[in-house]
């Protein structure tokens, strides 16, 4: 018998069991089942992983990105927190913006991201405070605190 896969390997299966193609839209997907099942932290390393490891795989170890992916992980992460929709295609509904491939670029410059550093490690972005940041700079030290 044939072990159920887990973790990464058994998300990619769901996502690609109803999709004929695996782009932005099918990322943001697996990304949010990872949310939801692991919530965010988990889900960073989880995603990452998978991702490295299926780069390496495909004999393109250069494509994973690691401020990329954590970033498109909170970013997810984020906007499930603010309702719990049970089915992606609410989810997506209800945050476009997420589906735009670009939204990075809002936070970003295109020179950090090309960066070694930022390809390897996190790198904060250096254009605009993700959304839970401009949130905590309102909010006064003493609520932040607790």
């Amino acid at each position: 018998m044939t072990p159920k896969p887990t973790g990464f390997d058994a998300l990619m299966a769901e996502v690609t069991a109803t999709a004929g193609k695996f782009g932005h839209r099918e990322h943001v997907h697996l990304t949010w089942l990872a949310v939801r099942r692991f919530g965010t932290h988990a889900a960073v390393g989880l995603v990452s992983d998978g991702i490295q490891r299926t780069a390496r795989y495909a004999g393109a170890p250069q494509k994973y990105h690691a401020t990329v992916s954590r970033a498109w992980v909170e970013l997810v992460g984020h906007h499930a927190a603010e309702r719990g929709d049970d089915d992606f295609t609410a989810f997506a509904d209800r945050h476009p913006v997420l589906l735009d491939k670009r939204l990075l670029t809002r936070f970003y410059r295109p020179a950090t991201l090309a960066g070694s550093q930022a390809r390897t490690g996190w790198v904060e972005p250096d254009l605009a405070p993700f959304p839970w940041e401009e949130t905590d700079r309102r909010q006064p030290r003493e609520e932040q605190a607790q």
